[in-house]
């Protein structure tokens, strides 16, 4: 049995948003991944949609594992999403955005 309170804390993963679905953080072999914040921040001037998908391993982004689909962020604003998910061992977090111009950051922790 693994120890979870073991967990090192760290920025799990960020990146620019794009059109296309991009897999943002994928969760190490023989361990687990504590996710507490997501952050997306709009740096232009109209609102972007946004999709997060947590998707079981070798799975694809769909509706069955949205987190947070369609949703509009406005202009020069965020979206954070404080909250628990484990992921386990292949498991990842895609995103898109309608257009470039939003970044995504996660942070969390991982243990074995």
């Amino acid at each position: 049995m693994s120890n979870y309170q073991a967990i090192t804390q760290a920025k799990l993963g960020q990146i620019v948003l794009t059109a296309t679905i991009n897999t943002v953080y994928t969760c190490p072999v023989n361990t687990r991944t504590f996710i507490k914040d997501i952050n997306i921040c709009n740096t232009t001037g109209a609102a972007i949609t946004v999709n997060v998908h947590l998707v079981p391993s070798g799975g694809t982004a769909d509706t069955t594992n949205a987190l947070v689909y369609g949703y509009s962020i406005a202009a020069n604003s965020y979206w954070q999403r404080t909250g628990s998910q484990i992921m386990n061992a292949g498991d990842t977090i895609q995103a898109k955005a309608s257009t470039t111009g939003t970044t995504i950051t996660i942070s969390g922790g991982e243990g074995v």
